[in-house]
């Protein structure tokens, strides 16, 4: 992007891949390499060189619906001595109720090993399913979550819908977390974007019903 008078102009567009299924979220490994997940359920890395390596890993257990799938991924900040990478999907229950859960997995000779379910059983459906997964400043990873459809979970505080939750590696709630739960915020109807400012400020993007999105500053609660 360039400014110039006040006015932003975009310069040197390059198309770095093509041909993908709904690529959904993009993270970056400590070598520069892009690891990006499709929401049918498979993941592929974008090289240095601009190509892109599909190494035939595919979550069976992924359930494409709607706007749920193979969702959010992170990359540990501490990925040169664990290896961690996490996954947030879609997937059908024991009965085909809809539910989401984050998987941890160690990522090493582009092979995926050692998988553990750290959250599990978030509400899903057919749309608004959240899915966002970032490492914060605090260390810890957070994940939003949709309403799958039903507002009232939202604002309950036993329900891991509707909210932006904040773990550890192992899945449990962060210290310091408002309700004595992995919740740190709630009230959200679907949260795709989070991102933190130079202050340490985290904020949101939430989506409205055809209009009216948002972007909120989130305060803990």
């Amino acid at each position: 992007l360039k400014n110039t008078k006040n006015k932003t102009s975009v310069e040197d567009i390059k198309v770095l891949a093509t041909n993908l299924n709904i690529p959904w979220s993009l993270a970056f490994l400590p070598d520069g390499r892009g690891i990006f997940t499709q929401r049918p359920g498979n993941i592929k890395i974008l090289n240095n060189d601009g190509q892109v390596t599909n190494f035939n890993f595919q979550i069976s257990e992924v359930k494409h619906i709607g706007e749920g799938g193979l969702l959010g991924i992170a990359v540990d900040p501490k990925f040169s001595e664990n290896k961690f990478i996490f996954i947030y999907y879609t997937y059908s229950s024991n009965g085909g109720n809809t539910l989401n859960r984050v998987v941890r997995y160690e990522f090493k000779n582009n092979a995926f090993t050692n998988q553990k379910v750290i959250v599990d059983q978030i509400p899903g459906g057919t749309n608004h399913n959240g899915g966002r997964l970032k490492f914060g400043p605090d260390g810890f990873l957070y994940i939003t979550t949709g309403d799958a459809g039903d507002p009232s979970r939202s604002q309950d505080k036993n329900s891991l819908a509707g909210k932006i939750l904040r773990v550890d590696r192992e899945g449990k709630p962060a210290s310091g977390n408002p309700f004595n739960s992995s919740t740190y915020s709630y009230g959200h109807r679907n949260p795709q974007g989070i991102s933190w400012n130079s202050n340490g400020e985290l904020y949101e993007t939430e989506h409205g019903s055809l209009a009216h999105d948002e972007i909120n500053r989130i305060a803990k609660g």
